[in-house]
C-alpha cells in the first residue's frame, strides 16, 4: 500500500522561477537553467512512492537536493510546482491550520542536530510534541515513558541534555518523535554527527524499532553504506535529479547510468549481499510422505549423499544422510524415525561476511530459512565465490 506518493516535485530557489520552471518542464539542465535564469534547481522533478511501513532512503552527496526533498514532504519548504500525497491526501492544497493538523497527527522529524531544549529534562523533552498537541499532562507523560522505555532511556529522564552523550541524545530526539506515534517518520541526516561505533548502534536501534513499530520511514543520508544498510529501497540524487530508485541489490548490480555505477564501485559487496543472494535450491525429502527407498532414489538420481527433510508445510526438520536412509530400510523405519536434528539454519538476511565463518568448518550446507520455512541452502562455494567477487568489485551468482 502506498503511504506517500510525490508527482513533478520540483523547488527553485531566486528569481524568475517561472521561467525557470518552464525550462525544467523542457527538461534543460541544472546549469544551464542557473546561466539563463540566476535561479538554482534544487529539487528537480521528482517523482516516487513510498510503501507503507518500509524504509525509504534519499542519499546523495552534499548539494545534491536530499534536504531539500525531506523538507518539501511536510512543507518546511514550499515546492514551487508538484504534489504530494498522503494517504491519497493531496497536501499540497492545505492550508496553514490543515497542515499543521497533518503534522501533528500524521509524521514526525528527527534531525541531525538533535533539537533538544537545554532547560528541559529528558522526559519534559520527549513530551513536548504532545504537549504543543494538547494532550493532558499525565497522559503525555505516560506516552513519553513508554517512548524512554522503548528506547533503553528510562532511567535517564530527569537529567538535562548535556548531561547525555550525543549517541543518547540522539536517542532522544528519536524518542520523542515516536512519542506522538506518527504514520511517518522524517529522519534528515540523523545520525551522521555521531562517531562511527555510536552511529552503527543507533542504525542497529532503528532496525529494532522499525521490526516492532512498523512505520513508514524517509531517512536522509549521504552514506552509501548506511543506506545500503537501512533501507528497504534508496534513491540515490545528485543535482536535484533522483538518479535511480531500488533496493541496494538492484542498485549495486544494475546501476541505471555512469553516476550511479561510480558512486558505487567501491562498496564492499560481502557486507551487503545476503544469504539470499547466494543460496541454491535445495534437494530435499518430505519425510511426512517419502519412504527410505524413495529418499534413496533422490539421492541417487541426484549424486548426493544426503537430502535436506522437510515436512508437508516446507518446514525444516533436519537431514537424512544416505547411511541413514539404508539402515531405516533394513529395518522398516520411517524416514521421520532417522532425521538427524543437527543442521545449521540461518536467516535469509544473513550478510555474506557473517556467513563465512559458519559454512567454515559445517559438515552439511547452510540451510536459509524463514519462519521455519525451507528457501534454499548455502554452500562453501557459493561462499568463497561471493568473497571473491567482492574483492574484485563484481557480482556473481551461484
Amino acid at each position: 500500500m502506498t503511504k506517500v506518493q510525490v508527482k513533478h516535485l520540483t523547488k527553485i530557489f531566486g528569481k524568475k522561477t517561472q521561467q525557470a520552471l518552464e525550462l525544467v518542464q523542457r527538461h534543460e539542465s541544472k546549469t544551464d537553467i542557473l546561466k539563463r535564469t540566476g535561479a538554482t534547481v534544487g529539487v528537480y522533478d521528482a517523482n516516487f512512492e513510498v510503501k507503507e511501513g518500509e524504509i525509504f532512503v534519499i542519499m546523495g552527496l552534499s548539494g545534491s537536493g536530499k534536504s531539500t526533498l525531506i523538507r518539501l514532504l511536510n512543507r518546511l519548504i514550499e515546492p514551487t510546482f508538484g504534489e504530494i500525497y498522503i494517504d491519497g491526501l493531496n497536501i499540497s492544497e492545505l492550508d496553514a491550520k490543515e497542515l499543521r493538523e497533518v503534522r501533528r497527527e500524521k509524521m514526525s522529524m528527527v534531525f541531525q542536530n538533535f533539537g533538544l531544549f537545554p532547560h528541559r529534562t529528558i522526559l519534559e523533552n520527549t513530551e513536548y510534541g504532545l504537549e504543543i498537541k494538547g494532550i493532558e499532562k499525565e497522559e503525555r507523560t505516560k506516552l513519553a515513558e513508554k517512548a524512554l522505555e522503548n528506547s533503553g532511556l528510562l532511567s535517564f529522564k530527569d537529567q538535562y541534555p548535556n548531561q547525555l552523550s550525543g549517541g543518547m541524545q540522539q536517542r532522544v530526539g528519536l524518542a520523542r518523535a515516536l512519542a506522538n506515534n506518527p504514520e511517518i517518520l522524517l529522519m534528515d541526516e540523523a545520525f551522521s554527527a555521531l562517531d562511527p561505533l555510536i552511529r552503527r548502534q543507533m542504525q542497529d536501534e532503528l532496525l529494532d524499532l522499525q521490526a516492532n513499530l512498523k512505520k513508514t520511514i524517509i531517512f536522509i543520508t549521504h552514506d552509501l553504506n548506511e543506506a545500503l544498510r537501512l533501507g528497504d529501497r534508496i534513491a540515490l540524487m545528485k543535482d536535484g535529479h533522483i538518479m535511480q530508485i531500488g533496493t541496494g541489490e538492484e542498485i549495486l548490480t544494475n546501476p541505471a547510468n555512469d553516476y550511479v555505477k561510480t558512486f558505487v564501485e567501491d562498496v564492499d559487496r560481502s557486507k551487503v549481499l545476503t544469504a539470499e543472494n547466494i543460496m541454491i535450491p535445495a534437494i530435499t525429502t518430505n519425510v511426512e510422505v517419502d519412504g527410505p527407498n524413495v529418499a534413496l532414489t533422490k539421492m541417487r538420481q541426484e549424486r548426493v549423499s544426503m537430502l535436506l527433510a522437510v515436512n508437508k508445510q516446507r518446514e525444516l526438520e533436519g537431514i537424512i544422510t544416505a547411511d541413514q536412509a539404508l539402515n531405516a530400510r533394513r529395518k522398516g523405519q520411517k524416514l521421520t524415525e532417522c532425521v538427524e536434528k543437527n543442521v545449521v539454519t540461518i536467516p535469509k538476511d544473513l550478510l555474506i561476511s557473517d556467513i563465512f565463518p559458519l559454512i567454515h568448518d559445517a559438515k552439511t550446507p547452510l540451510a536459509v530459512t524463514d519462519e521455519d520455512k525451507l528457501l534454499g541452502v548455502v554452500i562453501r562455494g557459493s561462499v568463497l565465490e561471493a568473497l571473491a567477487d567482492s574483492t574484485e568489485q563484481e557480482v556473481t551468482y551461484a
